[in-house]
Parts: structure tokens; C-alpha cells; sequence
């Protein structure tokens, strides 16, 4: 171990530079103190005996020029060996307006650790009035011009790059404008054909579908009587694939309606809004006994239209899914989560296991059987559209065989 060791104290306002310069110094048995800045570079020499300063020139409050003058001025520290170690101030000036300010060496960073212990070794063996000194400047008013120059020139530094750094974003930003035009006129001819492909399946494929559906009623009900039992089962198996396929290719118009239709959004009585749609599922056979609870007075800022296409969704899939259930329940009613309203459809039906609840919101996804429960796997992806060009979000509590709880907000 170096005899008496030495106290060498690191001022950077970097943590990682002093942590790391305390390593290689601790590793030749210095000891070692620190500071964030000058001036508290100041308090430790005033506190801490302190055989040498390695200093950062950039720092907050008390930059590593200021220091170098403030130690020369002060009877007490005035000999202090000074290193100025910086990766900032590099020019040739920089260096200068360092050794007239008082430094003793001028180290640029990274330095290979060598270089930094070979300096202080030759500081400290010497005495530092015996020393080679750099030209003395003649005055501090000198001083603090080429300090206040100094620090001007790495302003002018510091704006050339702060410039060049704004050209570069701006042409980013500009190549950024031009590639987000691009996309947005991709989605628009996208959203184009997706409605000519809605107008095509409303017109080109339900029409003709209605007809075959027409006319394998009719013939049901006119030539039934006609008919064998195989011939019948052929009959319903047309008519019931035809009905499916229509419900289908409505769902889907649904789907794009809740993606695409404009908004109008206003006040909506939310509880009528439910009443109605009740009534005409209520109306549709088989006709059946349900408890039904709708909370009066809930209001809502919404798109009328959209919102009762979630409800028709919503309250559809309560209604089917009470189907088995002696005592059906289902009811409507909105909570408070701190000032938001949070809407919800409940009922005491089948449920489902929360492990599946991942993918209840895509499009043609199902967690029942259609044999048990039909359906197209469509109504609930248009719920979840709906809500979310409301601004508002859709999430689900269920458990096998004790219900489903739907939650909305807008």
C-alpha cells in the first residue's frame, strides 16, 4: 500500500463517471471522496483533507473552470493539484482556458487508466509550486474572458448541433408525414372495397339467398302433404341452412355497420332503448317466461343506432342463453367506477369458464356448440367495435352455469 494514502476527490455530475474513476483509483490504494458539482466540491475540501481533485468540466451550479479558480484563490487549498478530465470541452481553447483557470493536467475522456494514475503520480511526488507551469495569465479579468469564451464557443457548439439534430427530425418528420399519407390512403381504397364487398353480400348474395329461402317455405307449405318423411328432412335442411346463412351475411353487415357507419353521438335513454329491444326479442318465438329488470332513467352520450345494435347483441345473447333455465333472469342496470358509468347486462344462464374469455371478442368465435346454442360467433366482435369507437371499453365476469355478467362503458 502507498505510504500515508492519498485522498484524491472525483467531481462529476455523472454517477457512473465518479463510480467508475473510484474503482481504478481504489484498485492503486487511493482513498477517494466525491462531489456532484463544484460547489460541493468546495464543502468537501473544506471538511475532508484531500491530497488531489479530478473534476468534470460540465456540472450544474459550479462548473470545473469556476472550481479550478475558486481552490487558486483560496489560501487554504491553493496548492491542491487539479486534473480537468472531460469528454465535453476538447478543443484546443478548452484546454487552454482549463490550465490558465488553475488546472494542473488536462485529460480528455475516455483516458486509458494509466494515463490518469501516471498524472497523479507526478503530482503528487512533486511539489506543485516546483512544478513546470503553463504561461500565468496576467490578471483574473483575463481569466474570465477566456473562461466566458470558452464557455460561449461550446454554446455555439452545442446550437450547431441542436440545429443539425432539428434538420434530421424535421426530415424524419417529413419522410414520417409522407409514409403515414401513404398508409392512410392504403386503409381508405381498403375500406372502399370492404364496402363494396358490404354492398355486394347485401345485394348479390341475400337477395337470391331470400328467394331460394322463399320458395323452399312455400314449397313446404304447399307440398308438404305430398312429401315422405326423407324428402321433408331435405326440405328443412335447405331451409334451415338458408336462414343460418342469412342471419350470417346480416350479423356481418351488422359488423360493418358498428366498424364504419358515421357517428352522431347525443343524449339517449338508455333504459327505453333496452324496454325496446326486450320487447321484440320477447316477441320472437318460442314465446317464453323471463324476469326481466331494466333500471330506470339511465342516459348515455351515444350513437342511438350503434347503441342499439351492442344492446340487440347484448341482451340477444342473455335471452339465448337462459333458454335452459327454469327461472330465466336477465337484467339491465349501470355502476359507478369513481365518475365513470359503467353499463351492464346480466343474466343467470349458462356461462362459460373465464379461461376462454380471451377470444369472446373475435369475430366467429364461440364457446358453445351451435347444436347447443346456436349462433354466427359475430354479434359479440360487433359489440366490441361499437364500444370502442365510443371511446369506452367491454369486459365480461361469467362462471358455468351462473350467468353472465357484460360490462360497458362509453
Amino acid at each position: 500500500m502507498k505510504e500515508s494514502a492519498k485522498q484524491i476527490l472525483v467531481v462529476d455530475d455523472i454517477q457512473t463517471n465518479r463510480k467508475l474513476l473510484r474503482a481504478v483509483l481504489e484498485t492503486e490504494d487511493f482513498r477517494v471522496s466525491e462531489a456532484e458539482d463544484g460547489v460541493e466540491a468546495l464543502e468537501v475540501l473544506e471538511r475532508t483533507r484531500t491530497d488531489a481533485v479530478i473534476s468534470d468540466i460540465l456540472m450544474p451550479r459550479m462548473d470545473g473552470y469556476r472550481l479550478c479558480l475558486e481552490v487558486r484563490k483560496s489560501n487554504r487549498h491553493r496548492e491542491i493539484p487539479v486534473i480537468i478530465y472531460t469528454s465535453t470541452y476538447t478543443s484546443p481553447g478548452d484546454e487552454k482556458c482549463a490550465l490558465d483557470s488553475g488546472a494542473d493536467r488536462y485529460i480528455r475522456k475516455p483516458a486509458p487508466a494509466q494515463t490518469i494514475l501516471t498524472a497523479l503520480d507526478e503530482l503528487l511526488v512533486t511539489p506543485r509550486a516546483s512544478q513546470p507551469r503553463p504561461r500565468p495569465v496576467s490578471d483574473e479579468l483575463a481569466v474570465m474572458k477566456e473562461y466566458s469564451e470558452a464557455l460561449i464557443r461550446k454554446l455555439e457548439e452545442k446550437n450547431k448541433e441542436l440545429e443539425q439534430a432539428k434538420a434530421e427530425i424535421l426530415n424524419a418528420n417529413e419522410g414520417l408525414e409522407q409514409r403515414v399519407l401513404e398508409r392512410t390512403a392504403e386503409l381508405e381504397d381498403t375500406n372502399t372495397e370492404l364496402e363494396a364487398f358490404s354492398r355486394s353480400v347485401a345485394h348479390d348474395l341475400r337477395n337470391p339467398l331470400s328467394v331460394i329461402l322463399g320458395f323452399a317455405r312455400l314449397l313446404e307449405d304447399t307440398c308438404g302433404h305430398k312429401l315422405g318423411e326423407r324428402e321433408m328432412k331435405y326440405l328443412r335442411k335447405i331451409t334451415e341452412s338458408s336462414a343460418r346463412m342469412e342471419a350470417l351475411i346480416v350479423d356481418l353487415l351488422k359488423l360493418s355497420q358498428g366498424t364504419r357507419a358515421e357517428m352522431h353521438r347525443g343524449p339517449v335513454d338508455v333504459s327505453q332503448l333496452v324496454r325496446e329491444v326486450l320487447h321484440k326479442i320477447q316477441e320472437t318465438p318460442p314465446a317464453r317466461t323471463v324476469e326481466v329488470i331494466v333500471a330506470p332513467g339511465v342516459t348515455a352520450g351515444a350513437d342511438a343506432p350503434l347503441l342499439r345494435i351492442a344492446l340487440e347483441n347484448l341482451l340477444g345473447n342473455a335471452w339465448k342463453f337462459t333458454g335452459k333455465v327454469e327461472r330465466a333472469r336477465i337484467e339491465f342496470g349501470v355502476q359507478r367506477n369513481g365518475a365513470e358509468p359503467v353499463y351492464f347486462v346480466r343474466d343467470n344462464g349458462a356461462g362459460f369458464d373465464m379461461a376462454d374469455a380471451g377470444k369472446l371478442f373475435g369475430a366467429f368465435q364461440r364457446l358453445h356448440a351451435s347444436s347447443e346454442f346456436p349462433g354466427t360467433g359475430i354479434g359479440l366482435a360487433t359489440v366490441h367495435r361499437i364500444v370502442r369507437r365510443h371511446g369506452g371499453r367491454v369486459w365480461t365476469e361469467s362462471a358455468p352455469g351462473q350467468g353472465t355478467t357484460f360490462y360497458f362503458t362509453l
